[in-house]
């Protein structure tokens, strides 16, 4: 009988420890966020925290240097990515909370050319101008590979002759790791032309460099993903920053940076219909299949937790706590 109600105590010190971490508000999120949303989710990242006094911490990068870094172990809890393509890789990779994978904003390329323009740029032809220096991101940035594919889009359009494309290459004097950089360098005439986002083109950069648009039928279309990332200690916490950047208000900050709309739905937690239900009858949230807190180290062979949470002001309060230990369930309430 002591033995049994030593078991019980154990179960109530484990139910009240783990309710005390549940009950812990972030002090913080991390957001890997590709390169050219640096302004938009900058001032997005601000309106967070004056909602929440939660503070987002970001870090802006190539899309597939953010991949690399997440996959060798790097913590987050959204990674935002500029194109599907790095954000499929990290879905194979199997560190995305995959349901939770939306499309909120879309871009486009253009050309970018210093304010004197010393090359004369006028159009995608001059592209093939012996000499000239282009600047464009790698193969496996977005920007680049968005670039490239317009570059073989010209090449195989007759009217920019059976050249081009090589010609246009031969030309490239430098291949980025980040779009930020091709920027950096147009705008310092460091290169001729580069291949940018039309979101680039900031207010403080209008100063030093032009646009030359590039005509829907060569361009692509740029859908920008962003999801939660499966080890996320704040998944609640990081819809939430997803709904907002999804939001009226966020949207209209995307668009003034230069991004295009789409209409999406709100993120949106992976689990069932009955845990929907479940959090919508608590006014709460529900930490259902692939959401769920890690597993802890205890005394006890295994076990496994879920809690329903409800919000009673600023606070999230526990308000019960399931614990399946050996394949027998113990409720605990309080």
């Amino acid at each position: 009988m002591i033995k049994k109600h030593a078991f019980v105590a154990l179960i109530a010190a484990l139910a009240l420890a783990l309710s005390a971490g549940l009950a812990e508000e972030p002090k913080e999120l991390t957001v890997f966020t590709a390169a050219s949303l640096i302004g938009a989710f900058g001032e997005i990242g601000q309106m967070y925290k004056n909602e929440t006094n939660i503070s987002v911490v970001f870090n802006f990068d190539g899309s597939q240097a953010l991949r690399t870094q997440l996959v060798n172990g790097a913590y987050a809890d959204v990674f935002a990515s500029a194109n599907k393509k790095q954000m499929n890789a990290a879905k194979n990779d199997g560190i995305m909370n995959n349901s939770s994978i939306v499309i909120f904003t879309k871009n486009k390329l253009s050309l970018i050319v210093p304010k004197d323009n010393p090359a004369d740029i006028g159009n995608l032809s001059d592209l093939a101008k012996p000499g000239l220096k282009i600047v464009m991101g790698t193969k496996d940035v977005p920007a680049g590979d968005y670039a490239l594919q317009i570059i073989d889009k010209l090449g195989n359009d007759s009217a920019y002759g059976p050249d081009y494309k090589t010609k246009v290459m031969a030309n490239v004097i430098s291949q980025e790791t980040n779009v930020n950089y091709v920027v950096t360098k147009v705008a310092l005439g460091e290169a001729d032309v580069g291949f940018a986002y039309v979101s680039d083109i900031t207010e403080d950069l209008a100063g030093n460099m032009e646009k030359i648009d590039i005509p829907d039928e060569y361009n692509i279309n740029a859908e920008y993903p962003m999801g939660i990332l499966l080890e996320s200690k704040y998944p609640t916490e990081s819809r939430e920053f997803m709904d907002l950047v999804m939001s009226d208000e966020g949207k209209a900050v995307l668009e003034k940076c230069g991004f295009a709309p789409v209409e999406s739905e709100p993120a949106k937690s992976e689990g069932t219909a009955s845990a929907a239900k479940a959090a919508a009858l608590t006014g709460g949230s529900f930490f259902g299949p692939g959401n769920e807190r890690p597993r802890r180290q205890n005394p006890i062979d295994e076990y496994y937790c879920r809690a329903l949470r409800n919000r009673k002001g600023d606070q999230w309060l526990p308000i019960r706590l399931i614990l399946a230990v050996s394949e027998k369930d113990l409720l605990l309430s309080w």
